[in-house]
């Protein structure tokens, strides 16, 4: 069977995506995550201890509910990449990329030969090898590579990374941008204001993808986020979503319990 990427479609088609965001390595949670009706789950393995012996499972929970999923890898890594992809992700998210020589080392990394250096593996992905033809003839064309931009010397370059042929699209990182600028957590700054505004711009003229992380699960502030021109959006993460409604209840306890 032929890989068929439903985001990959959307992006393509210039159509918005939504998704959210996996931190807690449960397979119980990938599955609900996913079966909440998003478009997409980003399996973080860059701030969690999510571990390679975890992640075939939560990717074939999130699949069972019917969302794609990435993984935000740790590193713009030849070996890693190549491991995820081989684990069944969907795509993958790179973290600090900041320039064009990187977003392409990431796409290389991301596709078989002749259009990139990935290692050949009878693994997950392709059935264990059951499904290899096919496997290895659609997923090039079907695998999803982003670029997290999250310093302001990726800022300075963006027309060039997201010239990079076979990247997807790129997904803005505020913290660490607003950090890497010396203004950190300051997301109404000027300075961030036009950094948001290249990379939307950029992105648009190149016809990729562009994604932001809001973290508070709320439907508004989504809203703006597309209308600002972002159409790759991440809504919260499953700590926060666990963590809101835990409190929620508990306040309203309390009210009546003393």
């Amino acid at each position: 069977m032929k890989i068929q990427n439903k985001v990959k479609r959307k992006i393509r088609e210039g159509r918005p995506a939504c998704g959210s965001w996996l931190m807690i390595g449960d397979l119980a949670v990938a599955e609900i995550l996913a079966g909440a009706g998003y478009d997409w789950i980003a399996v973080d393995m860059e701030h969690t201890s999510i571990t390679y012996e975890t992640l075939p499972a939560l990717l074939s929970g999130i699949h069972a509910q019917g969302a794609e999923s990435f993984v935000r890898i740790e590193d713009n890594n030849p070996a890693v990449i190549k491991r995820v992809l081989d684990c069944g992700a969907g795509g993958i998210i790179v973290p600090l990329v900041n320039s064009p020589e990187e977003a392409r080392a990431a796409v290389l990394a991301a596709k078989y030969p002749p259009e990139g250096v990935r290692g050949v593996s009878l693994g997950r992905a392709s059935g264990y090898g059951n499904n290899f033809q096919d496997y290895f003839d659609s997923i090039n064309d079907q695998v999803i590579v982003l670029a997290q931009i999250e310093h302001h010397l990726a800022v300075e370059r963006i027309d060039e990374i997201v010239g990079v042929e076979g990247l997807d699209g790129v997904f803005l990182g505020p913290y660490d941008l607003s950090g890497s600028m010396g203004i950190v957590g300051q997301f109404e700054h000027p300075r961030m204001a036009d950094a948001r505004k290249r990379v939307i711009e950029a992105s648009k003229r190149a016809g990729k993808a562009v994604g932001i992380h809001e973290v508070s699960p709320d439907a508004s502030a989504m809203r703006a986020l597309l209308e600002e021109g972002f159409n790759f959006l991440a809504c919260s993460l499953d700590t926060v979503f666990l963590g809101n409604a835990a409190r929620t209840v508990a306040n309203e306890l309390k009210q009546f319990l003393g």
